[in-house]
């Protein structure tokens, strides 16, 4: 795997955490008292991370398949 690939992939993986926490945090699954807690649009922007996520990952994936 080539050293851009991996980078990417492991952008992918920690902007899915993130947006996974911020999805958890603005929809009140994971409790907290900080200013996000129960706030929808930090969901909204979670799903956005997640998203974003899986396009790079799925960049990883068809580069490392090669042309067909």
């Amino acid at each position: 795997m080539a050293r851009r690939d991996r980078g990417l992939l492991l952008l992918a993986i920690a902007l899915a955490a993130v947006g996974l926490v911020w999805v958890g945090q603005g929809t009140g699954t994971i409790r907290g008292s900080g200013f996000m807690t129960g706030d929808i649009r930090w969901a909204a922007v979670g799903m956005v991370l997640i998203v974003v996520a899986v396009v790079l990952g799925g960049i990883v994936l068809v580069r490392r398949r090669g042309p067909s």
